[in-house]
Protein backbone atom coordinates (compact mmCIF):
# COMPACT_ATOMS: atom_id res chain seq x y z
CA UNK A 1 0.00 0.00 0.00
CA UNK A 2 1.17 3.88 -1.02
CA UNK A 3 0.18 6.67 -0.56
CA UNK A 4 0.52 6.63 -4.68
CA UNK A 5 -2.35 3.95 -4.61
CA UNK A 6 -5.82 4.99 -6.32
CA UNK A 7 -8.28 5.43 -3.57
CA UNK A 8 -11.56 3.28 -4.41
CA UNK A 9 -14.63 3.51 -2.62
CA UNK A 10 -17.61 1.08 -3.37
CA UNK A 11 -21.19 2.44 -3.45
CA UNK A 12 -23.78 -0.39 -3.21
CA UNK A 13 -27.57 -0.65 -3.40
CA UNK A 14 -27.65 -3.47 -1.01
CA UNK A 15 -31.27 -4.72 -2.26
CA UNK A 16 -30.64 -4.63 -5.56
CA UNK A 17 -27.57 -5.93 -5.49
CA UNK A 18 -28.78 -8.83 -3.48
CA UNK A 19 -31.92 -9.61 -5.64
CA UNK A 20 -29.69 -9.75 -8.74
CA UNK A 21 -27.30 -12.14 -7.10
CA UNK A 22 -30.64 -14.48 -6.53
CA UNK A 23 -31.95 -14.01 -9.87
CA UNK A 24 -28.16 -14.91 -11.29
CA UNK A 25 -27.35 -18.34 -9.00
CA UNK A 26 -31.23 -19.38 -7.73
CA UNK A 27 -34.32 -19.62 -7.77
CA UNK A 28 -35.27 -16.07 -6.19
CA UNK A 29 -39.24 -17.68 -5.93
CA UNK A 30 -38.58 -20.89 -3.57
CA UNK A 31 -34.62 -20.87 -2.54
CA UNK A 32 -33.81 -19.84 0.76
CA UNK A 33 -33.86 -16.12 1.50
CA UNK A 34 -30.04 -16.52 3.03
CA UNK A 35 -29.12 -17.34 -0.44
CA UNK A 36 -27.79 -14.30 -2.35
CA UNK A 37 -26.96 -12.65 0.80
CA UNK A 38 -22.76 -11.75 0.48
CA UNK A 39 -20.29 -9.75 2.68
CA UNK A 40 -19.86 -6.30 1.62
CA UNK A 41 -16.14 -5.71 2.95
CA UNK A 42 -15.34 -8.59 1.07
CA UNK A 43 -16.54 -7.33 -1.79
CA UNK A 44 -14.93 -4.17 -1.79
CA UNK A 45 -11.66 -5.85 -1.29
CA UNK A 46 -12.36 -7.97 -4.44
CA UNK A 47 -13.34 -5.34 -6.55
CA UNK A 48 -10.32 -2.69 -5.11
CA UNK A 49 -7.78 -5.44 -5.29
CA UNK A 50 -8.33 -6.31 -9.19
CA UNK A 51 -5.65 -4.31 -10.51
CA UNK A 52 -2.35 -2.90 -8.80
CA UNK A 53 -2.30 0.32 -7.36
CA UNK A 54 -5.81 0.82 -5.93
CA UNK A 55 -6.44 0.74 -2.08
CA UNK A 56 -9.86 0.71 -0.75
CA UNK A 57 -11.10 2.97 1.11
CA UNK A 58 -14.49 3.03 1.88
CA UNK A 59 -17.31 0.55 1.74
CA UNK A 60 -20.92 2.41 1.70
CA UNK A 61 -24.56 0.63 1.54
CA UNK A 62 -28.11 1.74 0.97
CA UNK A 63 -30.95 -0.10 2.06
CA UNK A 64 -34.44 -0.12 2.80
CA UNK A 65 -35.39 -0.35 6.79
CA UNK A 66 -39.22 -2.41 7.61
CA UNK A 67 -41.24 -1.02 10.19
CA UNK A 68 -40.57 -1.88 13.29
CA UNK A 69 -44.48 -2.06 14.55
CA UNK A 70 -45.69 -3.61 11.25
CA UNK A 71 -42.56 -6.09 9.98
CA UNK A 72 -41.21 -6.77 13.76
CA UNK A 73 -39.17 -9.80 12.57
CA UNK A 74 -37.89 -8.45 9.59
CA UNK A 75 -36.66 -4.98 11.12
CA UNK A 76 -34.97 -7.00 13.75
CA UNK A 77 -33.22 -8.71 11.16
CA UNK A 78 -32.36 -5.84 9.29
CA UNK A 79 -30.80 -3.91 12.55
CA UNK A 80 -28.87 -7.25 13.18
CA UNK A 81 -27.69 -7.70 9.71
CA UNK A 82 -26.80 -3.31 9.49
CA UNK A 83 -24.92 -3.76 12.85
CA UNK A 84 -22.91 -6.76 11.18
CA UNK A 85 -21.88 -4.19 8.03
CA UNK A 86 -20.64 -1.45 10.70
CA UNK A 87 -18.89 -3.73 12.43
CA UNK A 88 -17.04 -4.69 9.53
CA UNK A 89 -16.34 -1.36 8.57
CA UNK A 90 -18.86 -0.22 6.56
CA UNK A 91 -20.91 3.08 5.87
CA UNK A 92 -24.84 1.83 5.81
CA UNK A 93 -27.32 4.56 5.34
CA UNK A 94 -31.24 3.25 6.13
CA UNK A 95 -34.66 4.81 4.94
CA UNK A 96 -37.79 3.79 6.45
CA UNK A 97 -39.73 1.12 3.62
CA UNK A 98 -42.97 3.16 2.09
CA UNK A 99 -45.71 0.96 3.10
CA UNK A 100 -49.17 0.94 1.14
CA UNK A 101 -52.45 1.53 2.87
CA UNK A 102 -53.86 -0.72 4.60
CA UNK A 103 -51.09 -3.28 4.42
CA UNK A 104 -50.53 -6.66 4.45
CA UNK A 105 -54.59 -6.79 3.44
CA UNK A 106 -54.50 -4.03 0.61
CA UNK A 107 -56.84 -5.24 -2.20
CA UNK A 108 -54.04 -4.25 -5.11
CA UNK A 109 -51.43 -6.35 -3.40
CA UNK A 110 -48.53 -4.03 -3.41
CA UNK A 111 -45.80 -4.76 -1.39
CA UNK A 112 -43.78 -2.51 1.13
CA UNK A 113 -41.21 -0.65 -1.62
CA UNK A 114 -37.48 1.75 -0.88
CA UNK A 115 -38.21 4.78 -1.90
CA UNK A 116 -35.33 7.59 -2.02
CA UNK A 117 -32.31 4.49 -1.49
CA UNK A 118 -31.25 5.46 -5.32
CA UNK A 119 -31.29 9.32 -4.10
CA UNK A 120 -29.09 9.02 -1.32
CA UNK A 121 -27.04 6.77 -3.47
CA UNK A 122 -26.69 9.35 -6.16
CA UNK A 123 -25.96 11.99 -3.85
CA UNK A 124 -22.88 10.31 -2.19
CA UNK A 125 -21.75 9.36 -5.78
CA UNK A 126 -21.52 12.95 -6.70
CA UNK A 127 -20.27 14.47 -3.32
CA UNK A 128 -17.70 11.61 -2.89
CA UNK A 129 -16.12 11.42 -6.47
CA UNK A 130 -16.49 15.06 -7.60
CA UNK A 131 -17.37 17.65 -5.50
CA UNK A 132 -15.08 16.33 -2.16
CA UNK A 133 -12.66 14.59 -4.87
CA UNK A 134 -12.52 11.49 -1.76
CA UNK A 135 -11.45 8.75 -4.30
CA UNK A 136 -10.01 8.45 -7.60
CA UNK A 137 -12.22 5.26 -7.96
CA UNK A 138 -16.06 4.73 -7.70
CA UNK A 139 -17.46 1.67 -7.81
CA UNK A 140 -21.00 1.32 -8.60
CA UNK A 141 -22.98 -2.00 -7.03
CA UNK A 142 -26.25 -1.45 -8.47
CA UNK A 143 -28.43 -2.00 -12.72
CA UNK A 144 -30.36 1.04 -10.91
CA UNK A 145 -30.61 3.37 -14.22
CA UNK A 146 -32.06 6.21 -11.90
CA UNK A 147 -28.16 6.23 -10.82
CA UNK A 148 -26.70 7.32 -14.14
CA UNK A 149 -27.06 10.91 -14.65
CA UNK A 150 -24.59 10.85 -11.48
CA UNK A 151 -22.23 8.19 -13.69
CA UNK A 152 -22.28 10.65 -16.09
CA UNK A 153 -21.99 13.53 -13.90
CA UNK A 154 -18.68 12.13 -11.89
CA UNK A 155 -17.51 10.91 -15.80
CA UNK A 156 -18.09 14.15 -17.47
CA UNK A 157 -16.35 16.09 -14.60
CA UNK A 158 -12.87 17.60 -14.23
CA UNK A 159 -12.26 15.49 -11.49
CA UNK A 160 -9.90 13.10 -12.11
CA UNK A 161 -12.21 9.73 -10.27
CA UNK A 162 -13.13 7.03 -13.13
CA UNK A 163 -16.73 4.94 -12.50
CA UNK A 164 -16.53 1.09 -12.47
CA UNK A 165 -20.30 -0.67 -12.56
CA UNK A 166 -20.21 -3.76 -10.92
CA UNK A 167 -22.93 -6.65 -11.58
CA UNK A 168 -23.95 -10.07 -10.97
CA UNK A 169 -23.46 -12.71 -14.15
CA UNK A 170 -24.15 -16.09 -14.83
CA UNK A 171 -25.25 -18.22 -17.74
CA UNK A 172 -28.76 -17.08 -17.43
CA UNK A 173 -28.73 -13.73 -16.25
CA UNK A 174 -26.37 -10.12 -16.29
CA UNK A 175 -26.92 -7.11 -13.90
CA UNK A 176 -25.26 -4.09 -15.49
CA UNK A 177 -25.55 -0.69 -15.87
CA UNK A 178 -25.20 0.89 -18.88
CA UNK A 179 -23.90 4.45 -19.29
CA UNK A 180 -24.11 5.56 -22.93
CA UNK A 181 -20.87 6.73 -24.29
CA UNK A 182 -18.80 5.08 -21.84
CA UNK A 183 -19.43 1.38 -22.70
CA UNK A 184 -17.44 -1.09 -25.09
CA UNK A 185 -16.91 -4.95 -25.53
CA UNK A 186 -15.42 -7.45 -23.24
CA UNK A 187 -11.50 -7.19 -23.13
CA UNK A 188 -11.24 -10.23 -20.90
CA UNK A 189 -14.25 -12.84 -19.82
CA UNK A 190 -16.36 -10.98 -17.28
CA UNK A 191 -15.40 -7.49 -17.74
CA UNK A 192 -16.24 -4.85 -19.96
CA UNK A 193 -14.32 -2.04 -20.03
CA UNK A 194 -15.53 1.67 -20.85
CA UNK A 195 -13.68 4.53 -21.94
CA UNK A 196 -14.67 6.13 -18.87
CA UNK A 197 -13.63 3.63 -17.46
CA UNK A 198 -16.34 2.15 -16.07
CA UNK A 199 -16.30 -1.67 -15.70
CA UNK A 200 -18.72 -4.99 -15.32
CA UNK A 201 -16.91 -7.52 -12.89
CA UNK A 202 -18.25 -10.49 -12.19
CA UNK A 203 -17.79 -11.06 -8.13
CA UNK A 204 -17.13 -14.24 -6.40
CA UNK A 205 -20.08 -15.98 -5.20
Amino acid sequence: MSDTDQRVIVFIDAQNFYRSARRAFFDDRADPARLGQFSPRRLGELLAGRDSGRRLVGVRLYTGRPDGYLQRKAHAANVRQTQAWEQAGCYVFTRPLRYPYGWPNNRDGRRPEEKGIDVAMALDVVRLSDAERACEIAVICSGDTDLIPAVEQVLDGDNGCTVEVAGWRSEHYRQRLSVKGHNRKPTTPGADRSEGDAKYVEPAR
